[in-house]
């Protein structure tokens, strides 16, 4: 029997993740990595060093391939089609990963089916960016309608590419870039929230517990599954909402659709990833089928596993990294405090505020299980030594 090869574009802890969840099934990874060093490169066997950008690098490494999937949104649109001119099946497609790839066409696309968004618009320089911030506005109210979200329409990634601005003199960086931005309100929101979704080519999807997501100077803390105090119907409507915009996008693979719960009782999009995402990495543990297995099944166009959670409260915390390099003596302790503790490294270099890791703990006490996230995180880190 042969088995199938799926092409990887991208050699970070995603991959690495993923290809793990493939090995189970007996299923071939070929990564392109930028370095012999990336996370994926270290553990998958069919590494090819090359830049994902160059087009004729794609086409050679997409030889002997069976489907091309990624572990980030940055392959140029435009190669992506030309890959599937060639016959080779890309998910998800080009047509869907635009979505992921730029804001603008992310929220227009969004705002054109009715999925609730925050007011947002493309401005063109400062003093488009205060006139958009006036125009939310209520009639008759006074003031200048800043602080405004201004956002680099492509690129941009755990908080980088992202402004929060005062005034229009506050507004200039994000034109310095030379590429379009886009200006949005900024949300009143009580917390994050996410909905992971997973759709096949033929049109099978399955919905994760939607998750509340915690983040710290832009970048995801602590994913809490499912979200505390969330009301069913609330709940419920936020995982229709992802699976509505899966299908609607034709979406292949896994999706993340970030969401702000604002103070008044709405759920808002915020964000989209078509790949694995940090909210969905509580699943390696959590859930019956993680999301990186369900991607991989999805892709290869498999019957999807079941995404119901094992436990009743699931947590991950990220593990960044410190002053405190040497992570595995901290093992010893981690592991004889918490036995059902579940560490996962990447096998990165320690740098401080990088994501090197993360952990999972799982149980019946949510107070119990986020303490145990929280200090086994700490405690790797470097953070506390007790």
């Amino acid at each position: 029997m042969t088995f199938p090869v799926v092409g990887m574009v991208g050699g970070g802890q995603l991959a690495r993740m993923t290809h793990e969840a493939g090995i189970p099934l007996g299923i071939k990874f070929k990564l392109l990595s930028d370095t012999p060093q990336d996370s994926a490169a270290q553990v998958v066997s069919d590494v090819v060093l090359g830049d994902y950008r160059d087009l004729a690098t794609l086409r050679a490494f997409a030889r002997g391939c069976d489907v091309i999937t990624f572990d980030h949104e940055h392959v140029p649109t435009e190669h992506l089609r030309a890959l599937e001119a060639d016959g080779i099946p890309v998910r998800p497609g080009p047509a869907a990963l635009v979505h992921a790839q730029d804001k603008g066409v992310m929220r227009a696309r969004l705002t054109a089916i009715g999925v609730p968004c925050p007011r947002h618009r493309i401005v063109t320089d400062p003093a488009d960016v205060a006139a958009f911030a006036a125009e939310g506005l209520p009639d008759g109210a006074e003031g200048d309608g800043f602080p405004v979200v201004l956002k680099t329409v492509r690129g941009g990634y755990d908080g980088k590419g992202v402004w929060v601005v005062d005034s229009a003199e506050e507004a200039a960086a994000p034109f310095r870039a030379g590429v379009p931005v886009l200006a949005e309100e900024k949300v009143d929101f009580v917390r994050e929230l996410a909905a992971n979704v997973v759709r096949s080519p033929h049109g099978q999807a399955v919905a994760y517990p939607v998750v509340e997501s915690r983040q710290v100077d832009g970048v995801c803390d602590t994913v809490i599954a499912p979200a505390p105090d969330l009301p069913e119907h609330r709940a419920l409507a936020a995982e229709e909402m992802a699976l509505r915009i899966a299908k609607e996008l034709d979406v292949v693979g896994h999706l993340a659709v970030e969401l702000f719960e604002t103070r008044d009782g709405r759920v808002l999009v915020n964000e989209l990833a078509m790949r694995p995402h940090n909210s969905g990495h509580w699943t390696q543990d959590g859930a019956i089928t993680s999301q990186f297995a369900n991607h991989v099944r999805a892709v290869l166009d498999l019957p999807l596993g079941d995404p119901r959670p094992r436990a009743k409260w699931t947590v991950m915390v990220n593990v960044l990294g410190g002053d405190y390099p040497d992570m595995y003596s901290a093992y010893l302790h981690c592991m004889a405090r918490d036995p059902r503790l579940k560490i996962h490294m990447y096998g990165k270099d320690v740098k401080p505020g990088r994501k090197v890791g993360h952990v999972n703990t799982y149980g019946d006490d949510l107070d119990d299980v986020l303490e145990r996230a929280r200090h086994a995180a700490a405690y790797l880190r470097g953070t506390i030594t007790e």
